[in-house]
């Protein structure tokens, strides 16, 4: 008699085991699939899933429902109660790993716990481990119940390394093989302030010493200075002490405390010191050029045009002596001019250059005297320029013949950290929030690791145009606006602090 009320009893537990487990997995298998796209979406961001995110939104729920149906019946319940507990296992491992190897922690997602923060995740997963390892102890002979205990424990330390290794394996797909998923970690910018220009014309021209510069293209000889410390500007006049060329595009450049306005079309540019903001002329021997970044005082590096073909070049001019070229840097696929087009930048933190190409997703860095230097790869697919020019015989000009397709919009290299404007949406992203946000992508530029993303959003329908990292703040120019950001650690515990 009383072995059968011991028998009737453990029947009892493992029933109301199973019960629970069948109302959890329902219920978060369904939740699943009825928010199929946002459940997609979270995994895409999840550190550990994020390489894996299209398959495992589809198998979770599937394996979620077909051990509700192992569960229901008899006959099955064993081999169901062993594999949800093994379920079990993986979520639990993968929570402890997101809370102590993850670089950020995602927002959560499934079901039931979606509402819970992540050491609740752990605790209601862990009392379900504990369930189903009764569970399992019951359905077992009495007499093999310690040999029970030694293979679940097996399998409990199987699980977790190898949610260990796929964490590893998803880290290494993301950050230097990606297929083009985006991780958003939470608030890594953080809007701080807005400023009122009242003119969509300024530009940022550099900085140094606490300082923004401002210069304007409405007032090409006006620049504009913001103290970062009390977000005050002030407005000066330069003065040029000789004017008796004609300039297409006067454009300021600053590195405190020298300023530089060049027009890239003239061999001439002026120089001069911010403490009066009064330029000298300078002769410069090199190429025309379109951009411009001060190294030092006496060098600058420029994107030039070669000679006869008019296509991109990069060169490095020395005042004191002649310019330095390399023609082999920018890779020509089509025109060798539109397909070549970005943005330049200089390093003074790490002492590096870098070029960010505008229709396709390659960037390349390399040294001031233009040798060392490593192509790498953004995140987005397009690695062709998707442009269409045409030669416009009347103007003598090439011009695009219809609109290309923007992969970068616009760039900034700072802390040896690349910052990207993406111009195309990734896998798994909310086109909607294209509407009214840019995106920027943050990459390593040292390894050529893609580290995160984070979005600046529109103020008054106006999006980016352009952006600038100083210190630990990020400023943007939309419309008139200027927009202070502040960087989290999420972002500046990757800067590099010194030259190499």
């Amino acid at each position: 008699m009383g072995l059968s009320i011991n028998i009737r009893f453990r029947e009892y537990i493992v029933e109301v085991i199973c019960l629970l487990y069948i109302l959890l997995f329902v219920y978060a298998a369904v939740s699943k699939l009825l928010d199929f796209e946002n459940f997609q979406v979270q995994l895409g961001q999840s550190p550990l899933l994020s390489a894996f995110a299209q398959w495992v939104a589809v198998l979770v729920p599937l394996v979620e429902i077909l051990l509700v149906l192992l569960l229901s019946f008899q006959k099955s319940r064993k081999i169901g109660l062993l594999f949800s507990y093994a379920l079990m296992v993986a979520f639990t491992a993968y929570i402890y790993i997101i809370l102590n190897y993850s670089s950020f922690i995602p927002c959560s997602c499934g079901g039931i716990l979606e509402k819970m923060g992540w050491r609740q995740h752990l605790l209601f997963n862990v009392s379900f481990i504990l369930l189903g390892f009764l569970g399992i102890l019951m359905l077992a002979e009495k007499k093999l119940n310690y040999i029970v205990i030694l293979r679940l424990l097996l399998l409990t330390a199987i699980i977790a390394i190898g949610m260990y290794i796929a964490f590893r394996i998803s880290e290494q797909i993301i950050s230097y093989h990606n297929s083009f998923i985006r991780r958003f970690p939470p608030h890594p910018a953080e809007p701080k302030d807005t400023i009122d220009l009242e003119f969509p014309t300024y530009y940022f021209a550099g900085a140094g010493n606490g300082k923004i510069y401002l210069g304007n293209q409405r007032a090409v000889l006006q620049v504009s200075v913001l103290d970062t410390a009390g977000l005050q500007v002030s407005t000066y006049e330069m003065h040029l002490k000789k004017r008796d060329t004609l300039y297409k595009s006067l454009q300021l450049r600053v590195q405190s405390p020298y300023f530089f306005i060049s027009d890239g079309t003239t061999p001439l540019l002026f120089r001069g010191l911010t403490r009066d903001w009064k330029a000298y002329s300078v002769a410069i021997k090199g190429r025309k050029f379109n951009q411009l970044s001060i190294i030092d005082f006496q060098t600058l590096a420029v994107r030039s045009r070669k000679a006869g073909s008019g296509e991109n070049a990069i060169s490095i001019f020395n005042l004191d002596s002649t310019s330095i070229n390399n023609d082999s840097l920018l890779k020509k696929q089509i025109d060798g001019l539109f397909d070549t087009d970005g943005k330049l930048h200089y390093d003074q933190l790490t002492g590096r250059l870098l070029y960010c190409y505008k229709y396709r997703n390659g960037y390349l860095t390399f040294e001031r005297d233009l040798s060392n230097a490593v192509q790498r790869t953004t995140i987005d697919t397009i690695s062709k320029a998707q442009i269409s020019v045409a030669y416009v015989k009347s103007r003598g000009e090439l011009k695009f013949d219809k609109p290309p397709l923007t992969v970068n919009r616009t760039s900034f290299f700072y802390g040896g950290l690349l910052f990207v404007n993406s111009g195309l949406p990734g896998r798994f992203e909310r086109l909607e929030t294209w509407d009214d946000a840019s995106i920027i992508d943050v990459y390593n530029v040292e390894s050529g690791a893609y580290l995160l993303s984070f979005y600046i959003y529109d103020i008054g329908k106006k999006s980016i145009r352009q952006f600038f990292i100083y210190g630990s703040s990020l400023y943007s120019l939309n419309g008139s606006k200027l927009l202070r950001y502040k960087l989290t650690k999420e972002i500046t515990k990757h800067f590099s602090k010194t030259k190499k």
